[in-house]
């Protein structure tokens, strides 16, 4: 069949994706691959609540698997290195798109809602890191417009020994199929705007140097 590439990702890669929604990126990249078998996608939210939260979920993961991907529900990225089904399991690409730690009563340029962000993708960064296949990436799509941009995702991945290899804008017209969600709240299914964003992609500072 061949190596198959959507933006970053190809076929032959070993990919993570953590995270998902309603799982609609995942079955973007095995669409275009032609298969899931190189794809493990998880997500914290049970099987029940996902089909709970959005109305493509089941649907998605029911093609996911019938194209071979891996389904884990039930990651939390705080720890998702002791997983049962992830411990001892390394990866060419670690993906996490638009991290968010949940609604609070707080506004999202609120201090206390930014360090939650902050340690979300911090607890990220941390257990990503010892998942990775030499030469490997670590790839966050971000937005970058205030408030987002005081999350300093390259500052949070320095501490963790990760080095920015590249910033690429995201357009979600590269993804066909894929719809972002907000997650949480009584509108989970919804979409939200993008505005500005990029995929930052970084690497094992050992990777680049030793």
């Amino acid at each position: 069949m061949g190596d198959k590439r959507i933006a970053h990702y190809r076929s032959s890669h070993k990919i993570l994706l953590v995270g998902e929604g309603d799982f609609s990126f995942s079955l973007c990249l095995a669409k275009a691959f032609g298969t899931a078998i190189n794809m493990v996608a998880t997500s914290l939210d049970s099987r029940t609540s996902l089909k709970k939260k959005y109305r493509n979920a089941l649907r998605n993961l029911r093609e996911l698997e019938g194209l071979g991907c891996t389904i884990v529900h039930g990651v939390d990225v705080h720890t998702m290195l002791e997983h049962p089904l992830l411990e001892n399991r390394c990866f060419d690409r670690i993906v996490y798109n638009f991290p968010h730690a949940g609604f609070t009563i707080y506004r999202e340029w609120d201090d206390y809602q930014i360090k939650l962000h902050r340690s979300l993708v911090s607890g990220f960064f941390y257990n990503a890191k010892f998942m990775l296949n030499k030469g490997a990436e670590i790839h966050i799509t971000h937005k970058t417009a205030y408030p987002f941009s005081k999350w300093n995702i390259r500052g949070l991945a320095k501490r963790q020994r990760l080095l920015l290899v590249e910033e690429a804008e995201f357009y979600l017209e590269l993804y066909p199929g894929y719809s972002n969600k907000r997650g949480d709240g009584p509108n989970s299914d919804g979409s939200f705007p993008i505005g500005e964003c990029s995929t930052f992609m970084f690497m094992s500072y050992f990777d680049r140097f030793l």
